[in-house]
């Protein structure tokens, strides 16, 4: 099965409150629950075609609200960003966030309920592990008996020991620049300074540095590079614990925060250690350098990992810079033998909204993006909550400004998110007809992933190399490319990426009809997103032509198995107009 990922923030999901004050707190704004999260949500959720879904800042992170009442205690707000604090900067990675439970006594329970009906639901559930960096205050309340906690016994008159978990600015007070700590009893004060999450060796980040967070020490000495490994430092122990605790808990995979600024001889042993006991649990790596996909797969362990900085960097720049279509052959060269890994995406969490002002403007224009990303290969795509429903980001939250991305540090409410609700219905009856229509294209889309043999494990032909010089097609704004699995169907499939509808001409080569067994002749074909019917000659010989809509696509398929049948009938049908002649 490929993987089709559905990423939410349960706090921001299934809050209703649409009057949202910016900078607001959880009394004023609200904040979704888990218990939100019910069978009929996921139900809708699942009939999107969705096979996982991503619960995002479900481990407690620091954030303003006090819960000292509950036991938990309060981070200092001087170095929260925004009211919510961000997911990332987690401060007790053995709990649930309260905010987003109903009976914060019970917030555990909350969570293991919500595992249990996702499971119900048909999908599996991915949560992040953050590996990289916690929050400044990190303390768990609720770890189990014997766990210490990071930084306890560390050596802080050190820059550096492979046996600290934190590296420390020794005689330097943590005062980050342009950043209030506040004053008297409410400051922040740490001494020594810890170096900040993205891997920022100073007391003095700046404002636009990660210092509400805190760089973990896996053993690599900042300062020289060298790696100490042996003896096993003990950051690695403590965090195998944590990922061995939650997959007790039936977590199915883990998205791997920043996974290439924690080193991949720690991914080895770690997923290695989850799998004695968890064998099929898996692992998600997000990361930004083409130049360690092969190491982090296959020297790491990872399953998956992000295609950021090859397909959704080159399908952004074609929509917003006019870049050429052809720009995209080069994508899957790039990670040519990979396709089984690469985790595809228009939206997430740190990106800006496809439909926002900052990126394409139109959700309606998505098609030809979200047919490439989610079809080009085998391995998952994601979608982000609200994208099926042309979510434009168009708020400024407090924290977060009008940017073209869904705030991650404020409580808010997203109007798409809120009409779907439909007060716990999770129906269309109040969505506006963009929603619909666009709810209804996912959700096409995204069950063909699955439902096509052909593109959910067969094999894929670039088209590309044999229409550059064809008259009849534009390559700066026409992808082509077929998707075959031997003995049940082939796809070809063309996306229009221009603003004018389009009659293009295209050529699929010889060496495809060798390569993928095609069978040349004539061939009842049907097109997947409309459902239309033609017959087409498909020949090495003999362009296919189509039509595609402005900011288009079609995927013309020739079903063998309905196709043999077809040619038998008509092959019995003519034997039977001879008998009745003679």
């Amino acid at each position: 099965m490929k993987p089709i990922i559905y990423q939410m923030l349960p706090r921001l999901w299934s809050n209703v409150n649409r009057d949202c004050q910016p900078s607001g707190t959880i009394g004023q704004n609200g904040s979704g629950k888990l218990n939100d999260i019910t069978p009929r949500a996921l139900k809708a959720i699942r009939e999107l075609g969705v096979t996982h879904v991503w619960y995002t800042g479900v481990i407690e992170h620091a954030h303003c609200p006090d819960y000292s009442a509950w036991g938990i205690i309060p981070d200092n707000p001087h170095v929260v960003k925004g009211q919510a604090g961000s997911p990332y900067a987690i401060s007790d990675y053995y709990d649930i966030d309260p905010d987003i439970a109903v009976d914060i006594n019970n917030r555990m329970g909350e969570f293991e309920a919500l595992v249990e009906r996702t499971h119900k639901a048909g999908m599996k559930v991915i949560i992040d592990f953050v590996p990289n960096h916690v929050a400044r205050r990190y303390h768990s309340d609720v770890a189990p008996a014997g766990v210490e906690d990071l930084g306890d016994g560390d050596n802080r008159d050190m820059f550096f020991s492979p046996s600290n978990n934190f590296y420390y600015i020794t005689r330097q007070q943590f005062a980050p620049v342009d950043v209030n700590l506040g004053e008297g009893a409410d400051a922040y004060v740490e001494f020594p300074a810890k170096a900040s999450g993205n891997d920022c060796y100073t007391a003095f980040p700046g404002k636009y540095d990660w210092y509400e967070t805190v760089k973990l020490n896996y053993g690599v000495d900042p300062f020289n590079g060298s790696c100490h490994f042996d003896p096993i430092p003990p950051t690695w122990f403590k965090m195998l614990h944590i990922l061995r605790y939650w997959a007790a808990k039936g977590i199915d995979a883990f998205r791997c925060d920043m996974a290439h600024m924690v080193p991949v001889e720690f991914w080895n042993w770690a997923i290695a250690g989850v799998r004695e006991n968890y064998p099929d649990v898996e692992f998600i790596a997000e990361l930004y350098d083409t130049g360690i996909y092969r190491r982090y797969i296959f020297d790491g362990g990872f399953d998956y990992l992000y295609d950021k900085v090859s397909l959704y960097d080159t399908l952004r720049a074609i929509e917003c810079h006019n870049h050429s279509a052809a720009g995209i052959t080069n994508c899957w060269q790039t990670t040519d033998g990979l396709s089984s890994h690469m985790l595809n995406f228009l939206e997430n969490h740190d990106e800006q909204r496809f439909g926002s002002p900052q990126y394409a403007g139109d959700p309606d224009r998505v098609l030809p993006s979200l047919i490439v990303s989610s079809m080009i290969g085998t391995g998952p795509m994601m979608i982000y909550m609200g994208q099926e429903l042309g979510e434009q980001a168009l708020d400024a939250e407090g924290y977060s400004g009008p940017d073209g991305r869904t705030t991650i540090f404020d409580y808010w409410s997203l109007g798409t998110l809120s009409r779907w609700n439909n007060e716990g219905r999770w129906n269309n009856a109040r969505l506006h007809p963009q929603e619909r229509r666009l709810r209804d294209l996912y959700a096409r889309v995204l069950t063909l992933c699955n439902s096509e043999e052909a593109i959910a494990s067969g094999s894929f032909f670039d088209l590309m190399y044999v229409n550059y010089d064809n008259p009849h097609f534009n390559p700066h704004r026409h992808y082509a490319f077929l998707r075959h699995k031997a003995g049940d169907a082939m796809l070809i499939i063309v996306v229009n990426f221009g603003s004018e509808a389009s009659h293009i001409e295209v050529n699929i080569p010889g060496h495809a009809f060798d390569t993928l067994g095609i069978r040349p002749g004539k061939h009842h074909m049907t097109e997947m997103l409309t459902d239309r019917q033609e017959m087409f000659t498909i020949d090495p010989s003999v362009p296919v032509s189509v039509d595609v809509p402005a900011k288009g696509a079609v995927l013309w398929k020739l079903d063998y198995r309905a196709d043999v049948k077809t040619k038998s009938t008509s092959k019995k049908n003519a034997a039977a107009k001879k008998v009745a002649k003679k």
